[in-house]
C-alpha cells in the first residue's frame, strides 16, 4: 500500500484537528490506514423498516421505522432543556428526544412531514422512545443506496459517540474511501488467491465497510482474516528463523550413566509409545545444534512430568544443569518430592527454590547452582530472580506455561550467555493445528495416550 495510508486522519473531510486527537485518544486511530482497518463489529439491515407496533423490548439494539411528526415540544430549562418530537405511523406512536444539538435538529424537523428514524429503542412504562436518533426525510433516505442494504456499526466510546453521534464513524469511513481506494495494492499473488478462494484486497476492504450483499461480506471477512493470520504466521516464522540462526543449541550427544540407570532401574512403569515418541523428538532437538523451543501438551496423568525429568537427565549426563519452573508453591514442592523420590540413591542432586524458601534452604540452593553441585533445580517465579545464577544451565522446563508471562519466561534465557533448551508443558487441550497457530515459533509434541 502507498504511503498515503500513513497520512494523519485529520485530512479526512469532516475530521479536522480536534476530532483527530479524540480518535487517537479514544481508539488509537492516527492514520488513514488505521481508520481503514477499523472494521464494523456488526451490521444492521437497513432494508428492514419496522412498524412502531412491531417494536418491543429485546428487539435489535439498533433499528429503523418510518412515521409522521405530529408535534414538537421543549421541556426543562438551561442545561436540563431537551427537545422532543412525537411521531406516529398509524400503528403506534413514539417519542424522539434530543438533549444536545437542539438548535440544529429543530431546523430539520417539520410537523406533518414523514421521516425515516434510526436509533436505539428504549421503553419507559411501556412507551417507546429514542434518544438522539438519526432522522431524515423519507425522500432523502430512499434516494441513498447506502440505506437500502447492510450498514456497519463501529465500536466507539461514550465520549466519542457524544461528539460524532451514532453514525459519525460511518460518515468518516464514507469520506475516507475516495481518498484511499486507488492506493490499496494487492499483497497476495493471483495463484495464492485462486488456491484459497480469496477476493482482491480492495474489494475486501470495500465490502467490509459497504457490504453489497451478505455473501460479499462473508468473502471480505474471510480475506481480511486470512491476511491477518498470514501476517501473524510470517512474523512468527521470521522470529523462529532468527532464533535458529542466532542461537546455537547446547549439544547433548551423550546418553550416559544417569539416563541409563534411571531408565533401567527407576522407571515406575514402562513408558507409553507416546512418551517414547516425545523423548525421541526432544533427543533429536538436543543433538541438532539448534536451540530447542518445544511445546509439550498432554492430559493430566499422561506422564508429561516423567518425560520432562528424563529430558533433564540428558542434560545432566552431558555436564549441564536443568531447572523446572512451576506456577505455584504447591506444584513446585510436588515436583520436588517426586524427583527426589525417583532419583533416590543416584548421584543427582536436586534442590528447590521458591518465594517461601527459608534462609538456609535458599542460601544452600543459590550456592549449589552457582558452583554446579546442584544438578536439578525446581522452583517458582523465584528462579528468575537476579540472584539465581547457574554454573551451566542447559535445559529449562516450564510447567503450565500459560500461567507465566512472556517476559518471565524470557528471563530464564538470560541465565546463560547461550540460551538453554526450552520445554514448555501444558495440560490444556489444544488442537494441533490451533497450537501451531498460537505457538508457531514452538515445535509441538503431544502425549496422546495414558499409561495403563
Amino acid at each position: 500500500m502507498a504511503n498515503i495510508l500513513e497520512n494523519d486522519i485529520k485530512y479526512i473531510p469532516g475530521v479536522g484537528e480536534a476530532r483527530a486527537k479524540l480518535l487517537d485518544k479514544e481508539l488509537g486511530i492516527r492514520t488513514l490506514g488505521d481508520m481503514l482497518s477499523h472494521y464494523p463489529f456488526r451490521y444492521i439491515d437497513r432494508t428492514k423498516i419496522y412498524r412502531i407496533s412491531e417494536i418491543s423490548e429485546g428487539d435489535s439494539p439498533l433499528l429503523q421505522f418510518r412515521g409522521r411528526i405530529s408535534g414538537v415540544n421543549y421541556i426543562g430549562e438551561g442545561r436540563k432543556r431537551r427537545f422532543t418530537a412525537e411521531i406516529s405511523d398509524g400503528t403506534g406512536r413514539a417519542e424522539l428526544i434530543w438533549f444536545q444539538g437542539i438548535k440544529w435538529i429543530e431546523k430539520r424537523i417539520e410537523v406533518g412531514r414523514e421521516y425515516l428514524v434510526f436509533g436505539r429503542p428504549s421503553f419507559y412504562k411501556g412507551e417507546l422512545s429514542m434518544i438522539h436518533p438519526e432522522i431524515e426525510t423519507i425522500e432523502k433516505a430512499f434516494s441513498r443506496k447506502a440505506e437500502s442494504g447492510l450498514q456497519g456499526i463501529y465500536s466507539s466510546t461514550e465520549r466519542l459517540s457524544s461528539v460524532l453521534g451514532t453514525k459519525g464513524l460511518y460518515t468518516i469511513i464514507c469520506n475516507l474511501w475516495p481518498l484511499v481506494k486507488e492506493h490499496i495494492r494487492e499483497t497476495l499473488p493471483d495463484s495464492m488467491r485462486t488456491q484459497y478462494g480469496l477476493i482482491p484486497l480492495r474489494e475486501a476492504y470495500y465490502n467490509i465497510h459497504f457490504p453489497q450483499s451478505p455473501e460479499l461480506l462473508r468473502q471480505a471477512q474471510y480475506r481480511l482474516k486470512f491476511d491477518e493470520l498470514l501476517g501473524i504466521q510470517l512474523n512468527i516464522q521470521a522470529r523462529r528463523s532468527a532464533r535458529l540462526s542466532k542461537n546455537n543449541g547446547f549439544l547433548f550427544p551423550k546418553v550416559g550413566d544417569v539416563f541409563n540407570t534411571f531408565y533401567t532401574e527407576k522407571l515406575p512403569f514402562p513408558l507409553t509409545g507416546a512418551q517414547k515418541r516425545v523423548i525421541k523428538e526432544i533427543r533429536q532437538d538436543t543433538i541438532s545444534g539448534y536451540q530447542m523451543n518445544r511445546l509439550l501438551q498432554g492430559d493430566v496423568g499422561s506422564g508429561k512430568t516423567l518425560v520432562a525429568l528424563i529430558s533433564m537427565l540428558l542434560a545432566v549426563d552431558n555436564g549441564y544443569q536443568a531447572c523446572m519452573m512451576a506456577p505455584t508453591e504447591i506444584l513446585a514442592r510436588q515436583h520436588y518430592a517426586t524427583f527426589t523420590r525417583m532419583l533416590a540413591g543416584m548421584s543427582v542432586r536436586v534442590a528447590i527454590l521458591t518465594g517461601a524458601s527459608k534462609t538456609k534452604e535458599r542460601r544452600e540452593a543459590l550456592a549449589g547452582i552457582a558452583d554446579g553441585s546442584i544438578h536439578l533445580l525446581i522452583g517458582t517465579h523465584a528462579l528468575i530472580e537476579d540472584k539465581v545464577q547457574f554454573a551451566n544451565l542447559g535445559f529449562v522446563v516450564i510447567d503450565e506455561q500459560h500461567r507465566f508471562g512472556v517476559e518471565q519466561r524470557a528471563r530464564l534465557w538470560t541465565k546463560n550467555e547461550q540460551p538453554p533448551h526450552i520445554l514448555v508443558m501444558t495440560a490444556t487441550p489444544i488442537p494441533r493445528t490451533l497450537a501451531m497457530t498460537l505457538y508457531g515459533d514452538l515445535d509441538v509434541s503431544v502425549i496422546d495416550e495414558l499409561p495403563p
